[in-house]
C-alpha cells in the first residue's frame, strides 16, 4: 500500500518553485479546465467591479446611498443565493447550470454597459450576483467530483487542487483590476470595460460548451429538494457551516472596516488598492506551501483552528495597533491583511475538505451552496454591526466585535473536535491504497 494523500516531495523545482505547473501537468484536463475558469472568470468580473461606484456616481450622477444599496444587492443576491445554485447543479448537472451562470454574467455586464439610470444599473448589477450564484457552487462542486477521481489515478490530493484552486483565483482577482486600469488609462470608457468584460465570459462560454462534461456523476436524477433535506438533516454540517461563518464575516471587512478606518485617519483610498495586491501576492506565493504543511502537520481540524486564531489576532493586532500607534495605520493595516490571509490560506483549503467529508460526497453544490449562503448571513449581521459601532464608538471596539466572530467558531471547530477528528482518520484511511 502507498499513501497518496499527501504527495511526496520531488525536490525544490517542482513542489515550490514550479508547484503550480507541476500540479497543472498531473491533474485531469476537466480539472485544468475548472482551474482556469477560475482564472478567467476572476478577471472579468474585476476589470468591472474596482471601477463600478466611480462610474455610478461620476458618470452617472447617482447618489452614494444608491450605489451602496446597489453593491450590497449584488453580495447578497450572490452569496445569499449560493444554496440555490448548488441544489440547481445537483439536480441538473454541472454544465447547464455553469453555462446558464456565465450567460447571465454576459447579460449583466452588457446591461452596465449601456445602463443610463438607476433600474438598469440594479437589474445589470443584480444579474452579475445570480451568474455568480449559479456558476461558482457548480463548478466547485464539479471541482470537488474531479479531484476525488485525480486522487485516485494521479495521487494528487484534493486539498493541493482546492489550494491551485485558490491561487489562479487570486491570479485572476489581481489581473483583472490591472487590466482594467490599463483600459481606461488607454482611453477606455467603462462602457468598453464591460464589453470587454463580457467578451472574456462569452469566451469562458465557449470553452465549457465545448469541454465541460454532460453528465457529471452523481447529479443526474436527483430530486431539488433532496439535498436541501439532506443538509437540514446533517446537524454536524449544519454546526460546521454556522462556525464556518466566522471566516467570510472577517473576510468582508477588507471591504468595510478596513477603509472606513483608513478613512476616518485620512489616508488615501489607493492605499486599499496597494493591500489587496499584497493579499493577493501573498496567497499566490504561499498558498501551496501552506497548504501541504498545515495538512501534513496539523490536519483538518489543525488547520482550521489556527487559521480562525490568525483571523482572531489580525482583529485584535488592528485594534491595539490602532488605539496605540494611530499615525502607523498603514502599518497596522498591512499588517491586518498579512495575518488575514494566513488565515485564509489554512482555512479555505481545509474548510473544502470538510465539507467533502461531512457531505459524505453527496450533493455536493448543495452543501457547498449552502456553506457560502451561511456565511452571507453572518456578513450581514457583522457588517451592520460595525457600520453602527464605527459611527458612535472609539476605534478599538468595531475590532474587537470582529473578532468576535472567529473566536466564535474557534469554539466551534473546538466543540465539533471528535468529528472533525474522526474526519481525518476516515479521509487517511480512504486516501491509502
Amino acid at each position: 500500500m502507498s499513501e497518496v494523500r499527501i504527495p511526496p516531495r520531488r525536490g525544490p523545482a517542482v513542489w515550490r518553485r514550479w508547484a503550480v505547473l507541476a500540479l497543472l501537468a498531473r491533474v485531469s484536463p476537466v480539472v485544468r479546465l475548472l482551474v482556469a475558469t477560475g482564472l478567467a472568470f476572476n478577471v472579468g468580473f474585476y476589470l468591472v467591479l474596482p471601477f463600478l461606484a466611480v462610474h455610478l456616481t461620476g458618470d452617472l450622477g447617482l447618489s452614494g446611498a444608491f450605489v451602496g444599496l446597489v453593491l450590497g444587492l449584488r453580495m447578497y443576491s450572490q452569496q445569499g443565493l449560493f444554496f440555490l445554485g448548488g441544489a440547481l447543479a445537483d439536480r441538473f448537472g454541472t454544465r447547464p447550470v455553469a453555462l446558464a451562470g456565465i450567460g447571465v454574467r454576459v447579460v449583466g455586464f452588457g446591461g452596465l454597459a449601456v445602463a443610463q439610470g438607476a433600474a438598469v444599473v440594479l437589474v445589470g448589477v443584480v444579474l452579475t450576483g445570480v451568474a455568480a450564484a449559479l456558476f461558482t457552487p457548480a463548478i466547485e462542486a464539479e471541482l470537488a467530483r474531479q479531484t476525488i477521481r485525480d486522487e485516485q489515478t494521479s495521487g494528487v490530493a484534493r486539498t493541493d487542487v482546492f489550494a491551485l484552486w485558490s491561487v489562479c483565483s487570486e491570479l485572476g482577482a489581481l489581473a483583472g483590476p490591472a487590466l482594467g486600469a490599463l483600459l481606461i488609462a488607454l482611453g477606455a470608457t467603462f462602457p468598453v470595460v464591460c464589453a470587454v468584460a463580457a467578451a472574456v465570459f462569452v469566451l469562458i462560454l465557449l470553452a465549457h460548451w465545448r469541454l465541460l462534461p454532460g453528465q457529471p456523476p452523481g447529479s443526474r436524477g436527483v430530486a431539488l429538494a433532496a439535498g436541501w433535506r439532506d443538509v437540514l438533516a446533517n446537524r454536524r454540517f449544519l454546526a460546521f457551516a454556522v462556525a464556518f461563518s466566522g471566516y467570510l464575516t472577517v473576510y468582508n471587512q477588507l471591504y468595510l472596516a478596513l477603509p472606513l478606518e483608513l478613512g476616518r485617519r485620512g489616508v488615501d483610498p489607493s492605499a486599499v488598492g496597494w493591500l489587496f495586491t499584497l493579499a493577493g501576492a501573498l496567497v499566490v506565493a504561499g498558498q501551496l506551501p501552506v497548504t501541504r504543511w498545515s495538512q501534513r502537520s496539523l490536519g483538518t481540524l489543525g488547520s482550521l483552528v489556527a487559521g480562525f486564531v490568525a483571523l482572531a489576532v489580525a482583529a485584535v493586532v488592528t485594534a491595539v495597533g490602532v488605539s496605540a500607534v494611530p499615525e502607523r495605520v498603514l502599518l497596522v493595516a498591512a499588517a491586518l491583511v498579512v495575518l488575514l490571509t494566513v488565515g485564509q490560506m489554512l482555512v479555505l483549503p481545509a474548510g473544502r475538505e470538510a465539507v467533502l467529508l461531512l457531505s459524505g460526497e453527496a450533493h455536493l453544490g448543495t452543501y457547498l451552496g449552502a456553506l457560502a449562503s451561511i456565511g452571507a448571513i453572518g456578513v450581514l449581521v457583522c457588517s451592520m454591526l460595525v457600520g453602527q459601532i464605527f459611527a458612535t464608538t472609539d476605534a478599538a471596539v468595531p475590532w474587537l466585535v470582529i473578532a468576535a466572530f472567529p473566536a466564535a467558531g474557534v469554539v466551534g471547530f473546538l466543540m465539533l473536535g471528535p468529528a472533525l477528528r474522526g474526519l481525518d482518520s476516515i479521509d487517511e484511511a480512504r486516501s491509502t491504497t
